[in-house]
């Protein structure tokens, strides 16, 4: 009489028969990309509907820091890559999964210098990427600006941060890595990045109406190609979210903080034009210098990589996200 053993299952991960978890379990970055845009998307809705935007629906938000997009626009940032990061985890991976999601926001320990490129390189890059278009209209920041940047950084790293970087590199990067490679995931998550931020181009947090066409472009652009460096830092850092979050944060809050201040005659388009062409030439020469393997330990190519002695691609997508055999 033959036997069979029953199929390992990772410990703590929920068994997977049939319906909704199963599907999310086979289909872990599909349902993530789908949720997180659909989700967001929706919860944007009223935002861009109301006077903020196109003006249809007579629907004000309340004020916070002078402005409204805190109660109008990180709502749907939070439902969308962080909520969905988590519901999809919980779902396909269970709680050993739930760990190792968390556990990635807590990898501080990173040597000192990284956390120097966060916090002054990436800003005085940004700073001087405006250089070339301010025609010798430059000036220093004000001492209010300057004593902005520590609480600006906190409020930035508490909003923006927690509400993106959890979805896109904790949850999406280390999967997409593992499907396509480092070369490969930047392809993706980058342009995905960018299309979800799209539809904020309708409200004032695009502009609207004053922003020109060609302004969504060319920050799509910039959130491809500095998509590739902050992949290179996660990479690099041993998947450290914390100097994810500081590098994207870094950028946001430098322009909010310091930009106008120092370029006061500057539009809004030109200083992303500066920002593209910056993070274009540092995405270069990353691809370049790390033959497109972007830092990644484990990787054989810019597109493959392997977990391991003889571990094949496919055997690593299966064990995606973790470092003990489990997705």
């Amino acid at each position: 009489m033959t036997t069979t053993a029953a199929p390992h299952r990772p410990t703590g991960a929920p068994p997977v028969h049939h319906g909704v978890r199963a599907f999310v379990a086979r289909h872990p970055l599909a349902t993530f990309f789908t949720l997180a845009l659909g989700l967001s998307w929706i919860a944007w809705v009223p935002y861009i509907l109301s006077p903020h935007g196109l003006g249809v629906w007579d629907l004000h938000f309340p004020e916070f820091l002078g402005t409204a997009q805190f109660t109008g626009v990180l709502p749907g940032a939070l439902l969308g890559p962080l909520g969905s990061a988590f519901l999809v985890t919980a779902l396909a991976d269970g709680r050993a999964g739930l760990r190792r999601w968390v556990g990635r926001l807590w990898r501080w320990r990173v040597a000192w210098w990284w956390y120097a490129l966060a916090l002054v390189g990436v800003p005085a890059l940004i700073v001087v990427s405006g250089l070339p278009f301010a025609g010798g209209a430059v000036q220093p920041p004000s001492t209010t600006a300057l004593l902005a940047l520590v609480p600006g950084l906190v409020v930035q790293l508490f909003t923006t941060g927690l509400s993106e970087e959890p979805g896109w590199r904790d949850f999406a990067l280390p999967r997409l890595q593992a499907r396509f490679g480092p070369l490969g995931s930047a392809a993706v998550l980058g342009p995905v990045w960018a299309l979800w931020h799209m539809p904020l181009y309708l409200s004032d947090w695009g502009g609207w109406p004053d922003a020109h066409w060609t302004e969504p472009l060319v920050f799509a652009l910039f959130t491809i190609t500095f998509n590739v460096v902050m992949t290179w830092v996660f990479n690099r850092t041993g998947e450290s979210l914390p100097l994810a979050l500081l590098l994207h944060v870094g950028v946001n809050n430098t322009i909010s903080t310091l930009w106008a201040d120092m370029y006061p005659g500057m539009t809004a388009g030109t200083m992303m034009l500066g920002l593209t062409i910056c993070s274009t030439v540092a995405a270069v020469v990353l691809v370049v210098a790390t033959r497109g393997r972007l830092g990644h330990p484990g990787a054989t190519t810019p597109w493959t990589f392997t977990r391991g002695t003889g571990t094949s691609t496919a055997t690593a997508t299966a064990t995606v996200g973790s470092h003990d055999g489990t997705r």
